[in-house]
């Protein structure tokens, strides 16, 4: 029997059609499994995929909705790109975005009669400092004794979520609630002012800024190429001096800020208040988002509303199409796994092959 043999080798410069047509190719084969996936539950493939990619733009209010899910995704993603360029694996900005919106919550709770117009600016200055705090511990453990900061932001991300829920529980609890574990309703000084009549609110300014800061720092920016650098051939950049430790706090301080950013635009923002549930899973969903925007800022805006669309006509879709509830988790997981097998392709260069024995006979 003559051995089949497959020969795998990294491309050195992958084709840029390819990295256009991943992400295409991702989005057509996810919503196809979907569809199938649909039908086998009986519902309406045609009914729920109009309730997921259409329904979600259909209105002005349902647009906002879009805005309040893309906000915090396009954000996070961001911040994550940067270190996925450099090759840091931060899959911690739940946790951060967490710890993030519980120190911003201190501002208001503790300044319950206070309307100055320094109290939002106080809590954005807090939460970034409290993401970038919490993303530091990962990449002090990564620098001083090469911990995986894979394994560490995620540990870390489930201390946050215990310091949440003592948050509630104890000192920020509202006295007044009944028990009820949330803070008090923020006061408006405290709160992004909203568009018109929808609940998207100028918290947006700061995803706009942070994705131009980006775009500037990764295209422009002799720190964004050394990061490049030092993901792409790390070899490379240490024969050029580029230091490895520094990339690593860099690249995890930025996503810590970005993540605790995000933090504070929920609960100053749609929210008005903390509470145990924070965020549908927006630090999770903002690493497929960097993915799905091949790490370019500019895509990642793209990518940020695709998935913002899945999370409100998810919604949609529940409540007409009869399908599970946890079909929209299902899509965003298959957008991943699809991008992952076609950049696998793309990447690489596969050869199929079979292998004569010595002595065989012709």
């Amino acid at each position: 029997m003559i051995p089949l043999t497959v020969e795998v080798t990294r491309r050195k410069s992958p084709s840029r059609w390819g990295m256009v047509i991943v992400p295409l190719l991702t989005v057509v084969l996810a919503v196809a499994s979907a569809a199938v996936m649909f039908s086998a539950y009986g519902a309406s493939p045609g009914a729920v995929l109009f309730g997921f990619f259409v329904e979600p733009l259909s209105s002005a209010y349902n647009l906002g909705e879009v805005a309040i899910k893309a906000g915090p995704l396009i954000l996070i993603a961001q911040g994550l790109a940067i270190g996925f360029r450099a090759k840091v694996w931060n899959v911690g900005a739940e946790g951060q975005l967490i710890v993030g919106a519980v120190a911003a919550t201190v501002v208001p709770v503790y300044l319950p009669d206070s309307d100055s117009a320094l109290l939002l600016p106080a809590m954005i200055v807090l939460a970034a400092a409290a993401g970038m705090l919490w993303a530091a511990i990962a990449a002090l453990l990564r620098t001083r004794f090469n911990a995986s900061e894979i394994i560490v932001t995620l540990m870390l991300t489930e201390i946050a979520r215990q310091l949440l829920y003592y948050a509630v529980m104890g000192p920020l609890r509202d006295p007044g609630g009944f028990s009820f574990p949330q803070s008090v309703p923020f006061q408006d000084a405290a709160l992004f002012p909203t568009f018109g009549e929808t609940r998207a609110n100028v918290s947006i300014l700061i995803c706009v800024a942070a994705t131009v800061s980006a775009w500037i720092f990764v295209t422009r920016s002799f720190a964004g190429f050394r990061l490049l650098i030092g993901g792409v051939s790390p070899d490379a950049a240490r024969y050029a001096g580029f230091s490895q430790t520094q990339a690593v706090w860099v690249s995890l301080l930025l996503g810590g800020a970005a993540a605790g950013l995000a933090g504070v635009g929920e609960i100053a923002g749609p929210l008005g208040k903390l509470q145990p549930i924070l965020t549908p899973g927006y630090g999770y969903a903002a690493i497929i988002v960097a993915f799905l925007g091949a790490l370019n800022p500019i895509a990642i805006v793209l990518a940020g509303l695709f998935m913002a669309v899945i999370y409100v006509g998810g919604d949609n879709a529940l409540a007409t199409g009869q399908i599970p509830a946890s079909a929209p988790a299902v899509l965003q997981s298959l957008l991943l796994v699809y991008y992952l097998a076609c950049a696998f392709f793309v990447n690489n260069d596969i050869r199929v092959g079979f292998v004569r024995r010595v002595g065989a006979q012709a």
